[in-house]
């Protein structure tokens, strides 16, 4: 019980100083506690939250009513990097240039441009791309913001263009549906 305690502890003190409006999940495994966290969404009307697939990939995943994450032709999903867990990434713009990084050391044959901003409900203006296939691949749009220790991806992935096309409208209320306060 020590041990539990103080890891609930530990992790009740680091999330408080996030400021973010974050859904915080603790889950007991053989190993000790699971600790999941990631921006708490308003999913918008055809859309409903994943839990197996949140938890299992560490973000807040939506996929489209009918269909499960794994299955749908689009999905999507919003998830928190704790900067201090991120010591060398100084700035939004360094952490969204490393992802871009990531991205491409993966998929090389994408392209990716700047799509302009989005806005939450709060105000908050979050830089977004695209991230598109030259050949196959998924298409995709990302928004990066920050908030108090927190630096936050709203992603959309879909298999299609038409796919992409069909769920735009949905993505982008719901990067307008969050806030930071409730």
């Amino acid at each position: 019980m020590g041990l539990l305690a103080t890891v609930l502890v530990c992790f009740l003190m680091t999330s408080s100083t996030a400021s973010a409006e974050m859904e915080r999940i603790a889950i007991p495994t053989d190993q000790g506690m699971s600790l999941h966290w990631w921006p708490k969404l308003f999913p918008v009307p055809g859309w409903h939250h994943e839990r197996e697939q949140s938890l299992q990939l560490g973000v807040n995943a939506l996929a489209p009513d009918g269909a499960t994450f794994e299955d749908a032709q689009t999905v999507m999903y919003a998830k928190a990097a704790y900067r201090p867990r991120e010591p060398d990434t100084k700035s939004l713009d360094v952490f969204i240039e490393k992802d871009k990084k990531e991205f491409l050391a993966k998929s090389p044959a994408v392209v990716i441009k700047e799509a302009g901003f989005l806005t939450t409900a709060d105000g908050k203006r979050l830089r977004s791309f695209t991230f598109f296939p030259t050949g196959t691949g998924n298409w995709e749009r990302v928004a990066y913001g920050e908030e108090g220790e927190s630096y936050l991806v709203f992603a959309m992935s879909s298999r299609s263009l038409n796919g992409y096309k069909a769920a735009l409208k949905a993505y982008e209320q719901l990067v307008g549906r969050y806030k930071e306060k409730p």
